[in-house]
C-alpha cells in the first residue's frame, strides 16, 4: 500500500516544481505532513518554499540542548522574517539527567555506542515524537551529500517508522542551494561562511577543508562508523 503510494508520488514529482509538490502534499496530506528543520542551508530553502507561499505544512525543529549560538540566531531570524510557527521538540529531561549523571557531559567522545546513545536521547526520540501520527515526513537530504544517498528517490518509505519521506532537494547541488538562499534573501547559518557544511551539535561539528567529504565535519574522531545519528536510518 505505502510502496504503491511512494511510486505514485515519485511519478507526480517528475512533472512539478518543488514548491508545487509541497502544495500537492499539503492538499493530499492535510494536517498530516511535517517538515523537520535544523536551520542548515537546505532546510532554510524548504522553509522559505513553505512559509513564503503559505503552504499548510507543519515545520518543526529538534533542540538538542547543544546547538551553536549561530543556529539559535538563524532560528530567531527565521521567525522574524516569516512570522510563522516552528514547533520545538526537546529531549526528555530524565534521560538527559541520567546520561550526564552516569557518564558526564562528553560521553559521546568515548565510543561510537556512547555517541549513538547521546544522539538517540537528544535527536531520535524527540524526532519520533514529532512524527507521531504523521503520514509524510519532509527532509532536506541531497544526494550529493553522501555516497549512501546517491541511490535515493524523491519519495521513499522509511521502513522503521512506516512513514513516507519526501526529499525535495534530492537532485540539487550545493551551488543550487546557495543561489536560492541569496536570490530570495533567506536567513542562513553564518557558520556556512566558515566552511561548516553539515551543522549539528556544537561539540560534534567542525569546519571541513576543501576536498573533504561532506560528513567530515561530523563526529570526526570516529573512523569506523557510517557518520549518521539515526534520524535517517539508511541514508
Amino acid at each position: 500500500m505505502l510502496l504503491g503510494k511512494v511510486k505514485e508520488l515519485n511519478a507526480i514529482a517528475d512533472s512539478l516544481t518543488e514548491a508545487e509538490m509541497l502544495k500537492h502534499i499539503a492538499s493530499e496530506y492535510r494536517g498530516s505532513s511535517v517538515f523537520t528543520s535544523s536551520f542548515g542551508y537546505e532546510d532554510q530553502v524548504i522553509t522559505d518554499m513553505i512559509f513564503s507561499t503559505n503552504t499548510d505544512i507543519k515545520v518543526v525543529t529538534l533542540d538538542t540542548g547543544r546547538l551553536f549560538k549561530e543556529t539559535y540566531k538563524v532560528f530567531s531570524q527565521t521567525l522574524d522574517k516569516y512570522k510563522k510557527e516552528i514547533k520545538v521538540y526537546y529531549p526528555k529531561n530524565e534521560a538527559i539527567e541520567k546520561m550526564l549523571t552516569l557518564k558526564g557531559p562528553y560521553s559521546f567522545y568515548n565510543s561510537v555506542d556512547d555517541r549513538k546513545e547521546c544522539c538517540t536521547i537528544r535527536k531520535v526520540e524527540p524526532l519520533n515524537r514529532a512524527l507521531e501520527g504523521v503520514e509524510l515526513w519532509i527532509t532536506g537530504i541531497r544526494a550529493e551529500q553522501s555516497p549512501n544517498r546517491q541511490g535515493m528517490t524523491f519519495f521513499e518509505l522509511d521502513e522503521q517508522r512506516r512513514i513516507i519521506k519526501y526529499n525535495p532537494l534530492l537532485k540539487w547541488t550545493l551551488d543550487d542551494v546557495i543561489k536560492y538562499v541569496k536570490d530570495n534573501h533567506v536567513p542562513y547559518n553564518t557558520l556556512h561562511d566558515k566552511n561548516f557544511v553539515s551543522i549539528g551539535c556544537e561539540p560534534c561539528t567542525r569546519a571541513i577543508q576543501p576536498g573533504d567529504d561532506f560528513r567530515a565535519g561530523r563526529w570526526w574522531w570516529e573512523s569506523n562508523s557510517k557518520k549518521e545519528c539515526g534520524l535517517h536510518a539508511h541514508s
